[in-house]
């Protein structure tokens, strides 16, 4: 079991094609490269399901974030890279989530929209590629309005020097 008592966590935040699954998987691998020990959660995974269990007030999003944060703090995990859109608006009930002592840092990887939608269209494959951008869009108003955290734009830059940035302004590297 890890030694520390605490869990350190850093939440990445931002619109649909802003590059935080890239960002996260680059900074896990920089943190293998290091040999630090940590985990890496995809929080759009954790409640998907119809009809959304948000929608009818059920936060499986966070009971299933507890629950999986828990067996990685048994194998002894103090150190959490966490991705969802809004999860740097739902810092409050996803560090709840993951127990006592937790150290936060909050993300928002930023992108014009021009951007966003020019990575939206080289991955949506489907017949939906206008709703995500304008599903995306909006996101990003939304997330806006959040001043407390880290903002790190991603237009023109590598994935490997995004991630460096996070993981510094983190304290993690």
């Amino acid at each position: 079991m890890d030694s520390e008592s605490h869990t350190d966590v850093i939440f990445i935040g931002g619109r649909s094609g802003v590059g935080k699954s890239s960002v996260a998987a680059e900074a896990s691998l920089m943190l293998a490269e290091d040999d630090i020990r940590h985990a890496l959660i995809e929080g759009d995974n954790l409640d998907q399901a119809y009809p959304q269990p948000w929608r009818e007030g059920v936060d499986l999003a966070e009971q299933n974030l507890a629950a999986m944060w828990r067996n990685y703090r048994i194998a002894g995990y103090s150190r959490l890279i966490f991705t969802n859109t809004v999860s740097v608006l739902q810092m409050p009930s996803l560090t709840d989530a993951l127990g006592t002592d937790v150290r936060s840092f909050g993300v928002l990887l930023t992108a014009s929209d021009d951007t966003a939608a020019g990575r939206l269209a080289k991955r949506e494959i489907g017949t939906a590629l206008a709703e995500h951008v304008e599903r995306s869009r909006a996101a990003a108003a939304r997330l806006d309005t959040d001043s407390t955290v880290y903002r790190v734009s991603t237009d023109g830059r590598s994935v490997r020097d995004i991630a460096q940035e996070v993981l510094e302004a983190a304290g993690w590297r």
